[in-house]
C-alpha cells in the first residue's frame, strides 16, 4: 500500500429494515391478504439471506453506496455529514464490527477504535480492572497496559476514583477513562467516532491535543468522525463529506466544511414542531419553534449588516424546573463559532425557574455587528448540568452587505476580510499641533 494507511474502494453496505403491515378497510381485502400471507412470509424468509439488486425494495436501505477514498499514513482525516449519512457505518466496517456488502477495505497497521463511551466497560468492575479489560478488548497486551497504566490514568484525571466501580462514575469520568485507554493504544490507525462531544470543554481540548500529538510525533493515522466543525478544522487538513451513504466531497477541510454547512440548507427563517412528542428535547423541556425576525417582527432569512436581527425560540416546559436557560450559538459558513448568547447572560437570571407551560424567548443581535455571509444557528435548552434539548443548524440566515458607505464598511473599497464579526466601533480623530524639540 506504500504510504497509504487506509484504502477504501467501492465500499457499500445495506441493511434490511422493517416495513409497515398493510391494513384493509374491507372484509374481502382482509381475507385476500390472509390467503396470500403464507406465500409472502415464505418469500420474506428466503430473502433474509439474499437481496435483489434490481428491485427498489422498501425494506432495504444503503447505509453506504460506492464510497472510495484513501488516507495516507500520519494523516488526520475528518469524516463529516448529517445524522444517517453513513459516518458510523464506515467506522464500524473499518473496525470489523460489520462486514461490507460490496467493495473492499485495506488497512496497513494495527487498528484501535473508540466508538462509544465506555466500550467494553463493565459497570461492576473498578476503573483499574476496566482499564485492563478495555485494553485487552482493544488488542493491548498485559505488559503494554502495565507499562502505560500510570500514563493512562493520569491523562483521564480519575486517579482518586480508579478503584471505585465504574457504575458510580459520571458519564464524563467514564468517557475520560475510555478515551485515555484508546489514545494510549500502540496502534498505527485510530478510529474515533463522535465521543468527544460528551466531555467538557477542557477535556475536549486535551483530547484534541492528544490526537495532534499521536500524529505529529508518532506518525499515527486518525479517522475522526465529528459534528464539531471547530475540532474538525483544527485537527484535520483534509475531510470527506458523506450524505445519504454517498461520498459528496473529499478535499481541504475548509472547503468540505463549507459544503457541509450549506448542504440542504433552506433559508426559511423558521423551524416549527407542532407535535410536542416529536419536538427536540426530553421529559423536561422541548423546543417548539425557532424563528428569525426582522425589526418589524416579520419572518426573514436575509438581513442587511446595518439592521438588527432577532432570533426567537418557543419552547414547552413539561414539568416545573428550578433552572432552565435558552442558548443560541452562531456559526459562520466556515464552521467557526462566532459567539454564544444565553438568556441569563444579562445578570437577571430569567431562566433560573420555570413552571410547566409554553414560553417564548427572543434574542436581539444589534446592527453593524455581524460580517456578511451565511450564518447557522444552534438552539439549546439546558440547566447548569444537563442539556434538555439541542438542535444544530436549526435555522440559517444571510447577512447581506449593501455596500453603503454609511455602514460599518465605510469607504473600505474591497471585500471585507473574512472575519467572524465586523462591529461598528466609535472612533475619534483630531489634529494636533506640531511641536519641535530643540537640538
Amino acid at each position: 500500500m506504500g504510504d497509504v494507511a487506509i484504502r477504501i474502494e467501492g465500499l457499500s453496505k445495506r441493511y434490511r429494515i422493517g416495513v409497515r403491515e398493510r391494513s384493509h378497510d374491507t372484509l374481502g381485502g382482509a381475507l385476500t391478504d390472509l390467503a396470500k400471507r403464507p406465500f409472502r412470509n415464505l418469500r420474506r424468509l428466503r430473502e433474509l439471506s439474499t437481496f435483489d439488486d434490481s428491485a427498489n425494495r422498501e425494506d432495504v436501505i444503503w447505509a453506504l453506496d460506492d464510497v472510495s477514498f484513501e488516507v495516507e499514513r500520519g494523516e488526520i482525516v475528518g469524516v463529516i455529514g448529517r445524522n444517517g449519512s453513513g459516518k458510523s457505518t464506515i467506522i464500524k466496517v473499518l473496525s470489523r464490527i460489520t462486514s461490507p456488502t460490496r467493495g473492499r477495505v485495506e488497512l496497513s497497521g494495527r487498528v484501535g477504535a473508540l466508538l462509544e463511551v465506555g466500550t467494553a466497560f463493565h459497570p461492576d468492575l473498578t476503573g483499574r480492572e476496566n482499564v485492563y479489560l478495555n485494553g485487552s478488548v482493544l488488542g493491548m497486551r498485559k505488559r503494554e497496559i502495565e507499562a502505560r497504566f500510570d500514563e493512562i490514568v493520569g491523562f483521564s484525571e480519575v486517579e482518586k476514583f480508579i478503584d471505585m466501580p465504574v457504575k458510580r462514575y459520571s458519564t464524563g469520568m467514564a468517557l475520560r477513562l475510555a478515551f485515555s485507554v484508546a489514545a494510549h493504544l500502540e496502534a498505527e490507525i485510530l478510529l474515533v467516532d463522535e465521543v468527544l462531544a460528551v466531555g467538557d470543554v477542557k477535556f475536549q481540548e486535551k483530547c484534541v491535543g492528544k490526537m495532534q500529538d499521536v500524529t505529529t510525533t508518532m506518525g499515527r493515522t486518525v479517522l475522526f468522525v465529528s459534528h464539531n466543525m471547530g475540532s474538525v478544522q483544527r485537527l484535520c487538513d483534509r475531510a470527506v463529506l458523506l450524505h445519504d451513504g454517498e461520498l459528496l466531497m473529499n478535499g481541504p477541510t475548509r472547503e468540505v466544511v463549507s459544503g457541509y454547512l450549506g448542504l440542504g440548507a433552506e433559508r426559511l427563517g423558521e423551524r416549527v414542531w407542532n407535535d410536542v412528542a416529536s419536538a427536540p428535547g426530553d421529559d423536561t423541556a422541548r423546543i417548539r419553534a425557532v424563528r428569525m425576525l426582522d425589526d418589524r417582527g416579520e419572518l426573514s432569512s436575509d438581513f442587511d449588516v446595518r439592521d438588527p436581527v432577532y432570533v426567537q425560540m418557543e419552547y414547552s416546559v413539561l414539568r416545573d424546573v428550578e433552572s432552565l436557560n435558552v442558548t443560541f450559538e452562531f456559526r459562520n459558513e466556515r464552521g467557526e463559532l462566532v459567539f454564544v448568547s444565553t438568556d441569563d447572560s444579562g445578570g437577571t437570571q430569567p431562566g433560573r425557574s420555570r413552571q410547566a407551560g409554553l414560553y417564548r424567548s427572543t434574542c436581539r443581535i444589534p446592527p453593524d455587528l455581524l460580517n456578511n455571509g451565511q450564518m447557522f444557528v444552534l438552539a439549546k435548552l439546558a440547566d447548569g448540568v444537563r442539556t434538555h434539548a439541542e438542535r444544530p443548524d436549526v435555522v440559517t440566515f444571510n447577512v447581506l452587505d449593501s455596500m453603503d458607505p454609511d455602514g460599518a464598511r465605510g469607504s473600505y473599497p474591497a471585500d471585507w476580510p473574512a472575519t467572524a464579526v465586523r462591529p461598528r466601533l466609535e472612533w475619534e480623530s483630531e489634529r494636533r499641533a506640531e511641536t519641535h524639540s530643540k537640538v
